[in-house]
């Protein structure tokens, strides 16, 4: 009979809580209106950036789910992920880069905004067969994701400093809070966490993140800083977004929260390289 440790799955579930807001309060001290507004007048990109979100990643992992067999646990956990874009990670990764961070902040805060929108009225239609409420993941997003981001673009709007001074300690918040929902499940669904290896779940995750940055590089034109910001953009999934609707959806089937972990590690390690890559061949 499969054990879990009570004890760390609570902190799992804690670290998940407090590295969404944590996040999204940094992203929100860190930005300003006019920045976000400037990086979203070239219209095309807008677009093409959306169409490679919205579409072409969701496609591509559930063409992933249709042709490497899953179990259910770890196909929802793989479809949350894919059709979550915006990540709060993403400026990290763009400075390794030396990309553009003007496009940057506005791509990374219309990508979460509109997930926040467009999660609880497709995965309804996607997750065929799995108990999916709308209400509550449009809930648990505006609650731990809207909210917080609004509060803290208020709060850099009018008291920059204040918000400047407390992006450090976000940030720190957001990685600890990380560490301690990964050590959390991994050991509080340790059964379950070794049970996954040899499945399918470790390839998948593979196959979508560098599924993913291709389809970003290839839809970023001409221009090299976009394409580099939009390989990198569409590649790093909204874990913040995933991890709120499995932890407040799908609390019963661990295998949801193991997936995306999987998703996150892994792609941690895909995108930093790529991003040393990119920043590579931009000093040269």
């Amino acid at each position: 009979m499969t054990q879990f440790d009570p004890v760390f799955i609570a902190i799992g579930t804690l670290g998940v809580l407090v590295f969404v807001i944590t996040s999204m309060l940094g992203m929100g001290f860190s930005l300003t209106i006019p920045q976000i507004m400037t990086a979203l007048k070239n219209r095309k990109l807008v677009i093409t950036t959306l169409v490679a979100n919205f579409v072409l990643v969701p496609i591509l992992a559930l063409l992933i789910v249709g042709f490497i067999p899953l179990s259910e646990g770890l196909q929802v956990g793989l479809i949350l992920v894919g059709f979550a874009a915006g990540a709060p990670f993403l400026p990290k990764l763009v400075q390794m880069a030396k990309g553009d961070m003007a496009f940057t902040a506005g791509l990374m805060v219309l990508l979460m905004v509109i997930t926040v929108a467009y999660l609880p009225i497709v995965l309804p239609f996607v997750l065929t067969g799995v108990q999916v409420h709308p209400l509550e993941i449009a809930r648990s997003l505006v609650v731990l994701m809207l909210i917080p981001l609004a509060f803290a673009l208020f709060v850099r709007a009018r008291y920059e400093e204040v918000a400047k001074g407390l992006i450090p300690t976000m940030s720190m918040a957001a990685n600890l809070s990380l560490a301690a929902l990964f050590i959390g499940y991994f050991v509080g669904y340790s059964d379950v966490t070794y049970g996954v290896l040899g499945t399918g779940g470790i390839l998948t995750s593979i196959l979508l993140v560098v599924g993913a940055v291709i389809i970003g590089y290839l839809l970023g034109g001409t221009d090299k800083n976009n394409k580099t910001v939009l390989a990198l953009g569409t590649g790093q999934r909204n874990l913040a977004a995933a991890f709120a609707i499995a932890s407040s959806n799908f609390a019963t089937n661990p295998e949801v929260l193991i997936e995306i972990m999987d998703v996150a590690v892994i792609g941690f390690i895909i995108l930093m390289f790529i991003a040393g890559e990119f920043g590579r061949r931009s000093a040269q």
